[in-house]
């Protein structure tokens, strides 16, 4: 059994801190699951541009708002708590926190990040082996 806290993972290596998200990822490859995942502070105002051509993504909003953007079709979503959302054909994604408001999401990819991801030119996470 794995039990922790997101107090375990603040302040660490596995707080990962960018001028537009935070992510504190708390489960990683090497746990075996299948899946890892992160509980990310998009930041207030933050645009990213994403496609993560490597890997699924099903994210979850438990605070703040903002919208997220399918950048094939112009479609914009609104983003609140209880909205989930899933990239299921390695959609490639404009995702906004609102001014004034952060968004804190819970994260879960697969196949599973080892934690040492970080986003290359074109917003996606490399295969690790």
């Amino acid at each position: 059994m794995i039990v922790k806290h997101l107090d375990d993972v603040i302040g660490t290596k596995d707080d990962v801190d960018t001028e537009g998200w935070n992510s504190r990822r708390l489960i990683f490859k090497d746990a075996g699951v299948g899946y890892s995942v992160n509980d990310t502070i998009i930041k207030p105002g933050a645009e990213l541009e994403m496609e993560y051509r490597n890997h699924f993504e099903t994210v979850y909003c438990i605070e703040g708002e903002g919208e997220i953007e399918e950048a094939a079709t112009g479609k914009v979503h609104p983003i609140r708590p209880g909205t989930l959302y899933v990239l299921n054909n390695h959609d490639r994604h404009f995702l906004r926190a609102n001014r004034g408001t952060h968004m804190r999401m819970v994260c879960v990819f697969n196949p599973p990040l080892t934690g040492r991801e970080v986003h290359d030119e074109t917003g996606a996470y490399a295969l690790s082996e």
